[in-house]
């Protein structure tokens, strides 16, 4: 029997200074006052023992120890945090939670999260810039470091985030002259490829329905539709946003461009136009070519499947979640990483009519 053990039997038999585990509905939780008495401590002298703070005589401390194994305590995370003056919380921001894109990179980074013991606390800014700053700001409040994933944020307010004492990271997002910690997707290779693939079927003339204006993603987009002069093709621009709705209202738009081929800004917007052409009887890809970004599970599916450029989701949510713990644990020397992508060629694209 350890020396724990034996103080917590004279602490009581059964009563409130009972020191046995809870077995069951209706048995009373340990508490740190439970472990005191277990080990003949104070309640500030186990504290200090959870919480790795201070100094505690090494027997006295392995009384403490034996008492916590003995018992099943376990100490409140949150209390934890106060007393160490952290939480051992990732505060992540995203555009829109309802994207599979932004979902995959959570649960990315919340495996990695949880094999450091930390935990994650997401908010959703519903695809407004302006509210971006007050969620993130809320966010720093209880959490030890920042994940922005996609912001769209105007520059101030990013170099206002940046400049606070919580570390800051960065998905999908470069700003000349701020040295953001950024992990990024390439977003300008992908396009190229698709431009490449379209340009090699034959199709000389494509419209681009675009995304969010403020998102660096389809800025990159419109970078590399500039160099598509390349490839002899000829891109004009509908403007639409992320979501299947915006894709189904831009449809008729970007047909009366008389464009053989369209390159929506992603899958979902692929989705929604492929829905409005099939109720216009417009074929895909025997009428007109269609093309999607991001690779969501339904992109297989769709009827045709859609070609469209993959982004490893997990990856980048691991790469994330990984460099934003080492910034917290005060590393300094995180360098930007671009995650590659793969063009997936499926039955949505062909030859021009």
């Amino acid at each position: 029997m350890t020396t724990a053990r034996r103080s917590a039997e004279r602490a009581g038999h059964g009563g409130e200074g009972s020191a046995r585990r809870p077995s069951g509905r209706g048995q009373k939780r340990v508490t740190i006052a439970d472990v005191a008495r277990a080990s003949g401590a104070s309640v500030a002298t186990v504290s200090r023992v959870i919480n790795q703070v201070g100094t505690v005589a090494p027997d006295l401390a392995d009384r403490v120890r034996e008492a916590i194994a003995d018992l099943g305590y376990r100490p409140n995370a949150a209390a934890q945090g106060l007393a160490r003056g952290r939480s051992g919380t990732l505060g992540v921001l995203v555009p829109d939670l309802a994207n599979q894109y932004f979902h995959d990179i959570i649960k990315a980074l919340s495996a990695v999260a949880r094999s450091n013991g930390s935990r994650v606390l997401v908010m959703d800014s519903n695809e407004d810039p302006a509210a971006e700053r007050d969620l993130a700001e809320d966010l720093i409040r209880y959490a030890d470091g920042l994940l922005l994933c996609s912001p769209r944020m105007p520059r101030a307010d990013l170099i206002a985030l940046t400049g606070r004492d919580t570390p800051v990271l960065v998905t999908n997002r470069q700003e000349p002259g701020l040295g953001l910690r950024a992990i990024t997707v390439d977003f300008f290779r992908g396009v190229l490829a698709l431009c490449g693939h379209l340009a090699q079927l034959g199709h000389r003339d494509v419209v681009y329905v675009a995304g969010p204006g403020g998102a660096w993603a389809h800025h990159e987009r419109m970078r590399a539709l500039a160099a598509a002069e390349d490839f002899g093709l000829r891109v004009r621009t509908v403007d639409a946003g992320s979501t299947a709705d915006d894709g189904y209202a831009a449809a008729d738009a970007a047909l009366g461009t008389g464009a053989s081929a369209v390159m929506a800004y992603n899958d979902f917007v692929a989705l929604g136009l492929l829905a409005r052409f099939a109720e216009l009887g417009v074929r895909v890809p025997d009428d007109v070519s269609l093309t999607g970004f991001d690779e969501i599970d339904m992109a297989r599916f769709s009827a045709p499947p859609l070609t469209t450029v993959a982004i490893p989701r997990g990856r980048l949510g691991q790469a994330a979640g990984a460099a934003l713990l080492r910034l917290m644990a005060g590393e300094d020397d995180i360098e930007g990483e671009s995650i590659p992508v793969d063009l997936h060629v499926r039955s949505s694209t062909g030859a021009p009519p």
